[in-house]
């Protein structure tokens, strides 16, 4: 991509009214724009990062489960049946907007801020048999959710993206072996996205959806909104909301502030037992249906990234999401830039190629604040010197190698 026809570019200043890091880097930087409080347009730079990190999550999820696509307009009845209609307090309820469409119809629709009352009865209509399970499928789609206090940039949005995942089962043995298998998968996401190192798996509140523990997939943020209780000796962390008594004094836990990047919940019968979804066994008897949910807010994710990765320039991505692998800048307005283009988009290298008429700092500020792993140089200083200079984004010091070497540097970054 040329970013002369990229049509946005960045700002040379953060935005006034930014509070989060992550909110103020992405805005500045050209990855997304705010249209109003919480909800946000995704830039295409912004639209390349959201995708790698969808497809790194979706390649992770076939593994274990079906994909779909259920609508984000749900029926008003689903909800009612659930009894999670009045319950929800950031529901978003939808009707008709004006007063002719109201007089043919006064239906009232659900935005959803999540699927289990829409997958169920979903599922209930095709499965009846015990031999049917376990079954398990998920969708990655946008979700709504009225949000009290949406200061945080990604990480606490009314419109977002999210991945979730429900599976079905006979029995709760069954449910914890597929749960257990989910928390595997996790964490292989999570590493290959860039933060496994730094996340923990900690107990939390059931919430509205079971009564017992569900599981966090916490990733340790200085500006992250949790708090996580690690216990040294048993390896256990708990969010704040369910810690043991006496661990802000404890020395055996280590606390940290965590931004929340998955989460997990063991429904139990909740929501099948509400849609009156049984199967029949092997003996011909009628049974209650095991369910679980698996949540990863793809894009709160990205906002997750960028507090952690960062620094006084700008963003720094991990190489397996960033918007692109290379960031091409050209002094000289040369036929040398464009072979190097064409050489990396040949072996399948993604490219940003700074082909604008600007000064050399601005490119520079440009390069730091997008935040690619590699930054690449076409300069007379360059040439003259026998190729081009590279330079890492989490480096400070850069070095000029020929172009008969490039391909070898960039593939062993």
């Amino acid at each position: 991509m040329k970013m002369s026809k990229m049509g946005v570019r960045p700002e040379k200043t953060t935005p006034r009214d930014a509070e989060a890091i992550n909110q103020k880097l992405l805005i500045q930087a050209g990855f997304i724009h705010q249209e109003m409080a919480g909800v946000y347009t995704f830039l295409p730079l912004g639209l390349r990062v959201l995708n790698k990190i969808e497809n790194i999550v979706r390649k992770h999820m076939d593994k274990i489960g079906s994909e779909l696509l259920m609508p984000s307009l749900s029926s008003k009845e689903n909800w009612n049946t659930s009894g999670r209609l009045k319950t929800i307090d950031v529901l978003f309820k939808a009707c008709a907007a004006n007063e002719v469409s109201l007089a043919k119809s006064d239906a009232e629709y659900v935005l959803c801020p999540t699927h289990e009352d829409v997958v169920t009865p979903l599922v209930q209509g095709y499965n009846p048999s015990y031999k049917d399970f376990p079954i398990s499928v998920y969708h990655i789609q946008t979700k709504f959710r009225n949000e009290p206090r949406v200061k945080s940039g990604l990480m606490r949005c009314r419109e977002f993206r999210m991945k979730d995942l429900y599976s079905f089962h006979t029995d709760e043995l069954d449910l914890k072996r597929y749960y257990d298998e989910v928390k595997k998968v996790y964490q292989e996401i999570f590493e290959e996205i860039g933060i496994g190192k730094d996340t923990v798996i900690a107990l939390a509140s059931g919430g509205d959806f079971t009564k017992d523990y569900s599981h966090e997939f916490q990733t340790r943020c200085e500006n992250g909104e949790d708090t996580i209780y690690l216990n040294k000796t048993t390896g256990v962390a708990y969010n704040k909301e369910v810690k043991p008594e006496g661990a802000d004094t404890s020395p055996n836990f280590e606390v940290f502030n965590a931004a929340e990047v998955g989460n997990i919940f063991p429904l139990g019968t909740k929501f099948s037992k509400a849609f009156g979804y049984e199967y029949t066994d092997k003996d011909g008897n009628k049974k209650p249906v095991i369910t679980g949910s698996y949540g990863i807010g793809t894009s709160r994710l990205m906002g997750v990234l960028v507090e952690k990765f960062h620094d006084d320039k700008g963003i720094v991505w991990p190489k397996n999401v960033s918007p692109f692998g290379v960031h091409l800048i050209d002094l000289q307005q040369t036929d040398e830039a464009e072979k190097i283009y064409e050489l990396l988009t040949k072996e399948g290298v993604d490219v940003l190629w700074d082909d604008r008429e600007m000064s050399a700092g601005e490119k520079f500020a440009d390069a730091d604040l997008i935040g690619c792993p590699i930054r690449i140089l076409v300069s007379s200083r360059s040439i003259q010197n026998g190729g081009i200079e590279v330079k890492l984004r989490n480096e400070t010091e850069s070095k000029i190698i020929s172009i008969d070497r490039l391909m070898d540097f960039v593939k062993n970054v």
